[in-house]
């Protein structure tokens, strides 16, 4: 039996995530912040910037399987209020980074610590982290200095973990239609329309879900720290 846990899975990328690895034979222990969540069979709250959440997020796993095989580092928060970098207050950059940021750190040192205690093959890292990670946004700037420690944080834990046989990845979606960007579809919709991304669609969480599958399914096992574009060519330099 494989077992996997996955935060910020009660909707959007996460929950397609979770639901993708139930149909590929996992055991999958779903996470968010609500008290609880409909239609699931496990589920444990979590805030992953709160350190006794995070540690009985993985005592729980433990107490049902005794070995979690995957983590998915999915939950990350937005901005309240989208302010010019020369406004963002102290407050919503500290939130953000507590919980993008320190948040996802702390989640893969208590995992890597657990998993290193077994010899099993399988046993991966997955960190979902944004094009904001690389593209900027001053309306937004807290957000994209959040998800750019994400990717230093996938390539620390890759370099660390790699002699215990430990896959660490990083998944970077583009334009997502979830409840983050429902908001401004019109927007976006006009954007990719007129050639902001070469493959002209909205992504969808099952896009995410694929790049997770390929994971998952061992055929990226000769590489480690891997960043997987889910982005519909975003991410191309390009005349």
């Amino acid at each position: 039996m494989k077992t996997a846990v996955v935060t910020g899975s009660s909707r959007g990328i996460g929950r397609a995530i979770a639901e993708r690895l139930e149909k590929s034979s996992y055991s999958v222990l779903y996470s968010a912040t609500s008290n609880e969540l409909d239609g699931v069979e496990h589920y444990q709250k979590c805030d992953i910037s709160v350190d006794d959440d995070r540690r009985n997020l993985l005592e729980h796993a433990v107490s049902k399987w005794g070995q979690v095989d995957l983590l998915i580092n999915n939950a990350g928060i937005a901005p309240n209020v989208r302010l010019d970098i020369l406004e963002t207050t102290q407050e919503s950059f500290e939130r953000l980074m507590q919980v993008n940021l320190e948040g996802t750190f702390f989640m893969c040192q208590l995992f890597a610590n657990h998993m290193m205690r077994f010899d099993t093959p399988g046993r991966r890292i997955i960190n979902i982290s944004s094009i904001s990670s690389y593209a900027t946004s001053t309306q937004r700037g807290e957000y994209c200095i959040s998800k750019a420690g994400i990717s230093m944080i996938t390539q620390l834990f890759a370099h660390r973990l790699a002699e215990h046989g430990i896959g660490v990845f990083e998944i970077r979606p583009g334009i997502i239609m979830t409840d983050m960007t429902a908001p401004v579809k019109e927007k976006y919709e006009t954007l990719i329309s007129d050639g902001l991304t070469p493959i002209k669609r909205f992504g969808k969480p099952e896009d995410v879900a694929d790049c997770v599958s390929a994971i998952v399914d061992g055929h990226l096992d000769f590489t480690t720290g891997q960043v997987l574009n889910a982005d519909g060519g975003f991410h191309l330099r390009r005349f």
